[in-house]
């Protein structure tokens, strides 16, 4: 007999993992290009100037695909975290 059982996802935790994800894309796809990812990412999210990203490997569509309001989010709870 098959087992049902019911799964909780929490969408704050989902959404995280996508984002963190996301940005570890971006920042190989910066270290693929030569540029340094601490101050692309940077210059993106205090300006909102998607040309900080390179468009490598669809980086800067990945990112500007998320609010940047979220990534700071993500960002400041994992370093706050640890």
């Amino acid at each position: 007999m098959e087992s049902k059982t019911t799964h909780l996802y929490d969408v704050e935790e989902f959404d995280e993992a996508l984002v963190e994800a996301i940005l570890t894309e971006v920042r190989d796809a910066l270290k693929d290009k030569g540029y340094d990812p601490i101050n692309q990412l940077t210059g993106y999210l205090m300006s909102g100037d998607p040309g900080y990203i390179s468009s490598h490997k669809d980086a800067r569509k990945k990112i500007t695909g998320i609010d940047r309001s979220k990534i700071i989010e993500v960002l400041l709870r994992k370093g706050l975290d640890e």
